[in-house]
C-alpha cells in the first residue's frame, strides 16, 4: 500500500538550516501510551523538545499494535500517527535497577508526563513528590480518565467512554435513534492539546518563578468542555440538546444539501449570510429580503420548507457551479469529502499537511504534520515513530555517560527486560 502512496505525496521540505526551535532545549520523560499522552508529547517533540519515550522491552506502548500494522514497520498507522520525533529507551520498571536509571534520567529532564493507572507512578517511587526530590524545578504532567484524586480516580476510561458520559454523543446523530460517537478520538486529541497548553504554561511560569509544578488532565474534563457552548446553553434554559443530524439548532439554513454531481455542506451563521446566498448565489432577491426569512429564528421555524426549496434549487447544477458562486458570494461552504478525497484535496496539498519522510527500515512512511506554523522557531522536521528500544543504549551513553561495564551489569540485574541478553549490552 505504501508503494502505490509515494508518487502521491511530496517529500518533506526540511525547515531552514540553523533556525531554532521554540522548545530547543527542553527534555521530556514521556511514560504515556495509546493516544492522549503520546500526542501531546508530539506536539512538544515537534516544537523541538528532546522527548524520550520509556517503554516496556519488547512489548512497547500497545498502540503499536492498533491495525494498520505494517509487517517491515513492526507498527501500526496509529503509533506512526502520534509518535514522531521522540526517542525509545526500553526499560522493564518491575526492576529496581531499571527505576534507578529512570530516577537519572529524571535529574536532566524538564518535563514528566505519564497516564498510568492511579497509583502506579506512587508504587514505582515516580509520583510528582518523589520526583520533585529529585529535580525541584521538574513539570510533571498527569493525564487521567477522571482525576487523580476523589472517588473515582481508580475508574479506567478510553476516548469512548469519555464521549458518551460527558454527554457529547448525546448530542451527534439523528433523533429518530441512538447518539453516535465520533470515530476520530476526539476527547484524547482534546485532552492531549490541553495537556500540551499546560505543559507550555507551566514552562512560562517557571521562567518567571523558578518553581516547578504538577500539572493534571482529566479525559473527562476535557471531554465535557468538547460539548462546547451546549453545556453552557443547557445552565440558562434546561433543556438539552436534540439531535438534528447534519442541521445546527442555532443557524439556518446550515446542512448538507445534494448538487447535481455530490453533497456538500453550508452554514449559514448570520442573517448577512443568508442574504447573499439568496440574493448572489441563486438569483432570489425576493427570499433574500423577505420578512419570513428575515432573522435566524424565523428561518428556524421555517427550516422544513427553506430547506426543500434550496434542495430543488442545488439538484439543479453540479458542485462546480454552484462551489464558484458561494466563493464569490463570501458563504461558507465545503464538498462532503471521505477522509482520503480530504487529504488530497487542492487545501490539504497547498498546506503540504500529508508528505513522506525517510525510515530507516522500509525507505519511507508518510507523514501528517501538525497545524502550527511558526515564522521563526520552525517546527521540527519529522523523524519516523522509534522502534522499541530503538534508542536504550544511545540515550543511556549520552546522557547518562554509561560505559560498556555499565550497560552489560544493567542487562544482567534485568534493567532491560526477562528477554534481554545477559553479559551484552542493550
Amino acid at each position: 500500500m505504501l508503494n502505490q502512496l509515494e508518487a502521491e505525496f511530496p517529500e518533506h521540505t526540511p525547515r531552514p538550516s540553523g533556525a531554532p526551535k521554540a522548545l530547543g532545549g527542553i527534555r521530556v520523560i514521556d511514560f504515556s501510551h495509546f493516544i492522549a499522552g503520546p500526542f501531546a508529547t508530539m506536539i512538544l517533540a515537534d516544537m523541538g523538545a528532546e522527548v524520550i519515550k520509556i517503554e516496556v522491552p519488547g512489548r512497547g506502548d500497545d498502540l503499536r499494535r492498533y491495525p494498520p500494522v505494517d509487517k517491515e514497520l513492526g507498527l501500526g498507522a496509529p503509533f506512526l500517527w502520534t509518535n514522531r520525533n521522540k526517542r525509545s529507551v526500553a526499560l522493564d520498571l518491575k526492576s529496581e535497577s531499571a527505576v534507578g536509571i529512570v530516577r537519572e534520567l529524571i535529574a536532566t529532564a524538564d518535563v514528566i508526563v505519564e497516564n498510568f493507572s492511579t497509583g502506579v507512578m506512587e508504587r514505582l517511587g515516580l509520583d510528582y513528590q518523589s520526583c520533585r526530590k529529585i529535580r525541584p524545578q521538574i513539570i510533571y504532567c498527569s493525564v487521567s480518565a477522571y482525576g487523580r484524586d476523589g472517588p473515582y480516580a481508580d475508574r479506567l476510561g478510553f476516548d469512548p467512554i469519555a464521549q458518551v458520559e460527558s454527554g457529547f454523543v448525546s448530542m451527534n446523530g439523528y433523533a429518530d435513534r441512538e447518539g453516535v460517537r465520533a470515530l476520530s478520538p476526539v476527547m484524547d486529541i482534546s485532552t492531549a492539546m490541553m495537556a500540551g497548553n499546560a505543559i507550555l504554561g507551566a514552562l512560562v511560569a517557571r521562567e518567571r518563578t523558578g518553581l516547578g509544578q504538577a500539572v493534571e488532565l482529566s479525559l473527562f474534563d476535557s471531554a465535557v468542555l468538547m460539548t462546547g457552548y451546549a453545556t453552557m446553553q443547557h445552565l440558562f434554559t434546561g433543556a438539552n440538546p436534540q439531535r438534528g443530524g447534519n442541521t445546527s439548532p442555532d443557524t439556518c439554513p446550515s446542512g448538507v444539501f445534494q448538487a447535481k454531481d455530490c453533497a456538500f455542506y453550508i452554514n449559514c451563521g448570520n442573517d448577512k449570510i443568508f442574504q447573499r446566498l439568496m440574493s448572489q448565489v441563486l438569483d432570489r432577491d425576493d427570499l433574500a429580503s423577505a420578512e419570513i426569512y428575515a432573522t435566524g429564528s424565523d428561518r428556524i421555524g421555517r427550516r422544513d420548507e427553506l430547506f426543500a426549496l434550496l434542495g430543488e434549487a442545488f439538484a439543479q447544477q453540479p458542485w462546480a457551479h454552484w462551489q464558484a458562486r458561494m466563493r464569490a458570494a463570501g458563504v461558507p461552504h465545503g464538498q462532503v469529502r471521505s477522509v482520503g478525497d480530504a487529504i488530497r484535496s487542492p487545501e490539504a496539498r497547498e498546506r503540504r499537511i500529508v508528505t513522506r519522510i525517510p525510515h530507516d527500515r522500509v525507505g519511507w512512511v508518510p507523514n501528517v504534520s501538525l497545524p502550527i506554523r511558526y515564522s521563526e522557531t520552525p517546527i521540527a522536521d519529522p523523524v519516523a515513530a522509534p522502534a522499541v528500544g530503538q534508542h536504550t543504549e544511545s540515550v543511556l551513553r549520552e546522557l547518562l555517560g554509561y560505559d560498556d561495564r555499565r550497560m552489560v551489569s544493567l542487562a544482567e540485574a534485568g534493567a532491560f527486560g526477562p528477554n534481554a541478553p545477559r553479559g551484552s549490552k542493550a
